[in-house]
């Protein structure tokens, strides 16, 4: 089985680290995975976003023209890759930052007050966390497990620090699908 996504939204939103972040949980997980990164000029602020791809068999191309999902943060990002979604596949998105008319009948919406819940847990950088844990929740692309593990794996030791904080991220955003299915 091979699942492919899209994370995308502005610069700054954590969008290249939350690819990165599911990009390795697969592969600690014994997946073939492609990570590519696409990003504008200005960095912050700018656009950015990712494609994913985690597969059981070996993966031909990293690219990917209709995902079966994307992950969303900013209105330019869902209007750009909302119609580009595979007909059954899944939309998450940031309902903090976007309101969403949903224009599609053929996928399933998973709203994600991202921006809201990382706020209320005391740190507003951990967004892009919540909305992973929501997307792993919705997709059942890996389990939620691996993901916290590869952050134990992966995070950068000056961001150890943060470890609790986004595994708690991860976790809240999970229940979120999980308790209220779109």
């Amino acid at each position: 089985m091979q699942t492919e996504i899209i994370i995308a939204g502005f610069g700054g939103q954590g969008i290249l680290f939350a690819g990165m972040m599911l990009a390795y949980a697969g592969m600690d997980h014994g997946k073939n995975v492609t990570w590519l990164p696409s990003y504008g000029p200005e960095m912050r602020g700018g656009t950015a976003n990712v494609t994913v791809i985690i597969s059981d068999e070996e993966i031909g191309s990293p690219v990917v023209r209709q995902p079966q999902v994307a992950m969303v943060f900013n209105i330019p990002s869902m209007e750009k890759y909302e119609p580009l979604v595979r007909a059954g596949g899944a939309l998450i998105y940031n309902s903090s930052l976007i309101d969403s008319s949903h224009q599609r009948l053929d996928i399933t919406y998973y709203p994600v007050p991202a921006n809201d819940i990382a706020r209320e847990l005391g740190n507003s950088t951990t967004a892009n966390m919540v909305a992973l844990g929501a997307m792993i929740a919705a997709s059942h692309i890996i389990p939620l497990t691996a993901v916290i593990q590869a952050l134990k794996n992966h995070l950068p030791a000056s961001k150890q620090l943060l470890l609790k904080e986004n595994e708690l991220a991860l976790q809240r955003g999970a229940a979120l699908v999980t308790e209220q299915p779109a």
